[in-house]
């Protein structure tokens, strides 16, 4: 047994018959040891006395591989962390003489090596998702966001002068806010003099932010390093947490930079908007996620090969798939790369191939990963109302293709469909009004077929509705009067005076008596009087309503 795991290592039979000998003939460890320490004594007076040294080391590493149990000695090699991932047989080497072919060397075995692993002194980031693996370490890495990004913008000139500013990131998911944020102390000119810190408002409370505020401080007096404060989802942090932030970021001992998906106006205070500057990121666009998903695959480091621990091929028809259905979130589109590699590395694993072939990433295994299209909705947040004002929108312009498109866009991402036939019933008199008075029947009557069916019945009964007050002939007559009447009240323009006696009401005596009803002309007996006011004397005249005696389809 030792005769062969020596021969295996390439040394000769001559060599390792010696070695074993002297050492005992149990030990290969010892043996291994006794050639390395009196090869170059050269005991064998016959051999050249300046031989060239024969390339031992690269297969000896094999063999502390195989032998990892056994303890070695100061004079020995240190290990590697390393070794490739395959079956490995020691090949005859012609111009050594110590690999010369002896009757053991049939008998050599394939050797089953170990695993990958990570070198000494890295840290193991297999069990992390593509997503993160892959973030840029620098700006000039990120893809996308040139209007933030380029050459001439806030945010380069800032880090090419190193003052970086405070800033607010305001975006929707996985378009870069994070990955921007952490990438700016990378690429600062002085890093010496920034420090990161990274909270979640999602996991820290009120004292978490103070401690953090209180080792900014400290830090900047003792050693004049001013600390980048990154606070991840930060409009949920209440007032009194953005409030905290105030002091620090006005004296200059952190810089401080928030990453939001809400609308800051609406979700952050003002002061604290005030200190920041508020820079949007939009999704990414397909071009620039079909980038990051190559690089990905390509890169060895940290890429799709570290997921799976094996070559990876993605084919461009996938990968085109892919970015076309993630609605540029860089997250969603990565992440899903990543399942569908893990699908094709098990595809090879069931076929029994060699762990040298590829996994090749299909169309399908792209399309099982996704499960279904990701649609960037909030019902409670800022795209809920982006979407229903475009479906307002495109009623109001007649557009009946982009209204339906929009009711669709709001029903595929959860919205709940009484909501949108509310907003129906409020468009039926806010913009089709007295052009076209069935309007209102017809979007009460959607309302309450939509309460009785419910979803996804009722999606016919909405998209109909949506089409016949787009189709219909609009008027804005009684929405503007109205809300020009409610203005002259808030205004107190008529000082709101009392009802003109002639038109109120006189049930008792004492009333009448008082001047109640008195002089009011009941208009059924006198159709053709026109004398009588309605209005307060201080508001005579006043129009309202501009609606014309002859027909109008439009006003």
């Amino acid at each position: 047994m030792e005769m062969e795991q020596l021969l295996s290592m390439g040394f000769s039979s001559e060599l390792a018959a010696q070695a074993l000998a002297a050492t005992g003939g149990k030990s290969t460890l010892k043996a291994t040891e006794w050639i390395l320490s009196h090869k170059s004594s050269n005991p064998n007076p016959n051999q050249n006395p300046n031989p060239s040294p024969p390339p031992f080391q690269p297969k000896l590493d094999r063999f502390f591989h195989l032998h990892t149990k056994l303890s070695t000695s100061p004079s020995s090699p240190e290990p590697t962390a390393t070794a490739p991932s395959i079956h490995t047989v020691p090949e005859h080497d012609p111009d050594d003489d110590s690999t010369t072919p002896s009757p053991h060397h049939n008998k050599r075995q394939k050797l089953q090596h170990p695993k990958p692993t990570i070198q000494l002194g890295k840290t193991d980031r297999t069990h992390e998702p593509l997503s993160e693996r892959m973030r840029p370490r620098t700006v000039f890495e990120v893809v996308g966001q040139e209007h933030i990004l380029g050459n001439n913008s806030l945010l380069h000139s800032a880090i090419d002068r190193n003052r970086i500013p405070s800033i607010i990131f305001w975006g929707p998911p996985g378009t870069g806010k994070t990955s921007i944020a952490k990438s700016i102390i990378n690429s600062a000119q002085d890093r010496s003099m920034y420090r990161f810190v990274s909270l979640s408002a999602v996991t820290c409370g009120v004292k978490d932010v103070r401690d953090a505020v209180e080792e900014a401080r400290k830090m900047r007096v003792k050693n004049n390093k001013r600390t980048l404060l990154f606070v991840d989802e930060v409009h949920r942090f209440n007032k009194s947490q953005q409030d905290s932030f105030l002091p620090v970021i006005e004296d200059g001992s952190i810089v401080f930079m928030g990453a939001t998906t809400e609308n800051p106006s609406f979700h952050l205070i003002t002061p604290l908007l005030s200190r920041c500057r508020v820079l949007t990121l939009n999704p990414i666009k397909p071009h620039h996620i079909e980038t990051l998903l190559k690089r990905s695959a390509n890169d060895n480091e940290k890429g799709l090969s570290q997921s799976v621990g094996m070559r990876v091929d993605v084919k461009d028809d996938a990968i085109y798939f892919l970015s076309m259905n993630c609605d540029g979130d860089a997250r969603v589109a990565l992440n899903a790369l990543e399942i569908a590699a893990t699908t094709a590395a098990a595809r090879v694993a069931d076929n029994q191939l060699e762990q040298n072939d590829e996994a090749v990433v299909t169309v399908d295994d792209v399309k099982e990963a996704l499960q279904c299209k990701h649609l960037a909705y909030d019902k409670a947040g800022e795209e809920h109302y982006n979407l229903i004002s475009a479906l307002h929108k495109s009623m109001r312009g007649s557009d009946a293709d982009a209204a339906i498109y929009w009711l669709a866009r709001m029903l595929e991402g959860g919205e709940e469909p009484l909501y949108i036939a509310r907003r129906l019933i409020r468009f039926a008199s806010e913009d089709v009004g007295l052009a076209d008075p069935l309007a209102l029947n017809q979007a009460v009557a959607c309302y309450q077929a939509c309460h009785f069916l419910g979803m996804p019945e009722c999606n016919v009964i909405l998209a109909q509705c949506a089409a016949y007050l787009a189709l219909a002939p609009k008027s804005i007559s009684v929405y503007r009067a109205i809300g020009a009447a409610q203005k002259v009240v808030r205004e107190s323009v008529g000082q709101n005076e009392g009802v003109p006696l002639h038109l109120r009401n006189a049930p008792t005596k004492l009333m009448k008596e008082l001047g109640y009803g008195k002089d009011y002309i009941y208009p059924p007996d006198n159709p053709s009087s026109s004398t009588q006011s309605y209005l307060p004397p201080s508001l005579l005249g006043y129009k309202f309503l501009d609606w014309p005696d002859q027909n109008s389809t439009q006003q």
